[in-house]
């Protein structure tokens, strides 16, 4: 009798069909698995985006907070009513507690409120010129400056001349030494922290191991440096070129070379000259760091006093 091969065939073609349906299923599984990393991506760019945006219009409004107050004072001083002002001071104050909201934030409706508070300035500007024309300190000091004769203005700006002689010199001096009582970092090193909270260094760091950041910052000794209260600020910038920052963790704004820059962390510390080593610990809140070079920039007392990497993988 001739063997039976028709179930042997069938069981090869069963097989056949269940190694390709598994095939099928793990390459589903990693579309699935890409799309999922991408649009996680995406959502990082948008709240870093947002943030950073939220922090702009934070400083703007402060700035025109600031100047709405000068005016008050201004227009109380001349004698002017300031009670419009008084509702526009109010009226932004709520703007500014609402910014709180980051995720109700609106960039194009805060533009425009800041468009009208800023013509809202200029016309001020303009009733504060009226005013004084009214008051006559225009045309008193017109009055006075006619008077005087050709000697006194002589005089006059030969003393101005030498004061600003002097003015600028001690200027120049005192940038000198302030630039030489500036604070350096001598080393900025960054380690790697997982979730169970082990650290690892080399710079270089696996992204599913690295929950936060180490980064120690070592002040070298300075013995112009006042031993106060200092503000250490560092920021760090993605391979994107955007600042890592988030208001609930801290992050807020600073002023370099008369801009508002925005941090990632900031720390309070008492100088003492004693080679200090500054560490803070950040996380991202449950949001992975990107792939690719990070780099770390500290900034003290209006300087940019060191530097430092990583790199993830």
């Amino acid at each position: 009798m001739e063997p039976r091969t028709q179930p042997q065939n069938n069981s090869r073609s069963y097989l056949l069909a269940a190694l390709i349906i598994l095939a099928a299923l793990n390459v589903l599984l990693l579309y699935f698995y890409y799309q999922e990393r991408q649009d996680n991506k995406t959502k990082d760019a948008t709240i870093a985006a947002k943030t950073e945006e939220v922090l702009i219009a934070k400083t703007k409004l402060d700035s025109i907070s600031a100047q709405l107050d000068a005016k008050i004072a201004e227009i109380q001083q001349l004698g002017g009513s300031v009670d419009s002002l008084m509702k526009v001071k109010a009226q932004l104050e709520i703007d500014k507690r609402e910014l709180k909201n980051v995720g109700a934030f609106d960039n194009r409706k805060y533009n425009q409120k800041i468009r009208n508070y800023q013509a809202i300035l200029v016309q001020k500007d303009q009733e504060i010129a009226r005013l004084k024309e009214e008051n006559g300190i225009l045309s008193e000091k017109n009055e006075s400056l006619s008077q005087e004769n050709s000697g006194l203005k002589a005089e006059k700006q030969s003393l101005s001349d030498s004061v600003v002689s002097v003015t600028i010199k001690n200027q120049e001096l005192a940038e000198k030494v302030t630039i030489a009582a500036a604070l350096h970092a001598e080393a900025v090193t960054v380690n790697a922290v997982n979730s169970k909270g082990k650290e690892s260094d080399g710079g270089t760091y696996k992204a599913k191991k690295l929950d936060k950041i180490h980064v120690s910052v070592l002040l070298s000794p300075n013995g112009l440096a006042k031993k106060d209260e200092k503000l250490l600020y560092i920021r760090v910038i993605d391979p994107n070129g955007a600042v890592i920052s988030d208001l609930a963790t801290g992050s807020g704004e600073f002023t370099y070379n008369n801009q508002g820059m925005i941090y990632t962390a900031m720390q309070k510390f008492t100088f003492d000259n004693s080679r200090q080593r500054l560490d803070f610990f950040y996380g991202r809140s449950g949001q992975p760091f990107r792939e690719g070079k990070h780099i770390i920039e500290v900034y003290c007392e209006g300087f940019r006093i060191g530097e430092g990497e990583f790199t993830v993988k």
